[in-house]
Parts: structure tokens; sequence; C-alpha cells
């Protein structure tokens, strides 16, 4: 599972990197979606999807 990361779109919410933190961060300059690890680890899929649906945004998807 691949992750596409819209630094553009994002508003710096924060559900990914709450949600899904060995995979998600957030930049220290624009606290924009910063993707830690892409492919998906095994294990983390789950986590990732529900990132995805609670991102406010749509910046990140997979």
């Amino acid at each position: 599972m691949e992750i596409k990361a819209d630094t553009d779109v994002c508003i710096g919410a924060g559900m990914c990197a709450l949600t899904a933190p060995e995979v998600f961060d957030q930049s220290e300059e624009e606290g924009t979606v910063v993707v830690l690890v892409s492919p998906v680890p095994e294990g983390q899929e789950a986590a990732v999807r529900r990132a995805v649906q609670q991102c406010p945004s749509g910046a990140i998807s997979v």
C-alpha cells in the first residue's frame, strides 16, 4: 500500500499523526503531514486507512 500526501491541501489538523504515528508526522515548520514510511509497513494498514478517513482536508490517500 502506497501513501500519497498533498501538503498543499493539508490543514495541519494532525489526525494522521495521532491515528498512525508510526507512519505519519507533522512538519516542524508548516505543521503539515509528513509520511515517515511508504509503502505502509505490515500491520499498519488499518491505522493508515483510519487516518485517511479522518483527515478533514482529504490531503492523504492510499
